[in-house]
C-alpha cells in the first residue's frame, strides 16, 4: 500500500504579534479536528513585525500604541476586544503592564529549540509570557528561563543569546522566503505552498483549506468495466446474474 500523502503548513509570525497568539489557536483547534490530521506537518516560520525596535529597551503597551497613532482609550479598548477573543480560545491575556521589544532573539531561540525538535513548545511559552504575565520576555534572563523550561540545555541557550550570529541566517533565510511569497503581515499561513491564509481567520476557513489540500492529493482511482456488475451497494442489495438487485 502506498504510504498517505502528506500536507505541509507553515506559519509564519511574531511572538509581538496578539494575533499571531490567537490564530495558532484557532489553527490548533481546527487541526485537532481533521480526520487526517496525522498526515499533517506543522513548520513554524520567523517574521518581525518591527525589526527596527532597540534590542537594549523595551517600550511600555501605551508608548506603543502611541507610535501607531492610537490614545491611551483606544488602545485600551483595542487590548479588551483582543483579550475577549483570546480567552474564547482558551487563552490568558493580560490588558496592562506589557511591554514591546526587539523579537529577533526570541526567533533564534526558537531555531535552536526546532534543532530539537520543541520549536512549538517554546513558541507556546513565548507567547504565555508575552500576553499572558506582565513579566517582560524581552530581558535575557527571561528568554533563557523559558528556554529552558520547554527542555533546552542551559548552556546551548546561553551561548545561542551571547552569539548575535548564532541561528542569525536562519531567521533571515525564513524573512525573506516570506518576502518572496509576499507576505507583508502575520500570521500567515500557507498551505502546501498553494494556499494561503491571512490572519487569524475563524476555523473555518483553515477546515476547508486542509481539506481541499488534502482532496488535491488524496488518492483517485479510475475505473475500469461495467460499474453495475457484479457488486453489492452500501445498502446491502447486490446485482445477481440475470436478475435485477436482491437483497443480500
Amino acid at each position: 500500500m502506498k504510504d498517505l500523502p502528506r500536507i505541509t503548513v507553515e506559519i509564519w509570525s511574531d511572538i509581538s504579534c496578539p494575533w499571531c497568539y490567537i490564530g495558532k489557536a484557532r489553527f490548533a483547534r481546527t487541526l485537532a479536528a481533521f480526520p487526517q490530521r496525522s498526515q499533517v506537518d506543522v513548520i513554524h516560520r520567523s517574521f518581525e513585525l518591527d525589526p527596527g525596535l532597540s534590542h537594549t529597551a523595551a517600550t511600555t503597551s501605551p508608548e506603543h500604541a502611541q507610535k501607531y497613532g492610537m490614545t491611551p482609550a483606544q488602545a485600551r479598548a483595542a487590548e479588551e476586544n483582543l483579550a475577549a477573543l483570546a480567552r474564547e480560545e482558551g487563552l490568558a491575556y493580560a490588558v496592562e503592564g506589557r511591554d514591546h521589544g526587539n523579537t529577533f532573539d526570541l526567533h533564534r531561540l526558537l531555531h535552536l529549540a526546532g534543532a530539537h525538535g520543541r520549536r512549538d513548545e517554546l513558541l507556546d511559552a513565548l507567547y504565555a509570557a508575552n500576553f499572558a504575565t506582565e513579566s517582560s520576555v524581552y530581558d535575557a534572563a527571561r528568554q533563557a528561563a523559558l528556554a529552558i523550561g520547554v527542555g533546552l540545555d542551559a548552556d546551548e541557550v546561553q551561548a545561542v543569546l551571547a552569539d548575535p550570529t548564532a541561528y542569525a541566517d536562519d531567521v533571515r533565510a525564513e524573512e525573506a522566503d516570506a518576502a518572496a511569497l509576499g507576505i507583508t503581515g502575520v500570521p500567515f499561513f500557507v498551505v502546501d505552498r498553494t494556499y494561503g491564509i491571512s490572519g487569524a481567520q475563524p476555523t473555518e476557513v483553515f477546515s476547508e483549506a486542509l481539506m481541499r489540500s488534502w482532496t488535491d492529493k488524496a488518492p483517485k482511482l479510475t475505473a475500469l468495466g461495467d460499474s453495475a456488475d457484479g457488486a453489492c451497494g452500501p445498502d446491502g442489495a447486490c446485482e445477481l446474474p440475470g436478475s435485477g438487485p436482491a437483497a443480500a
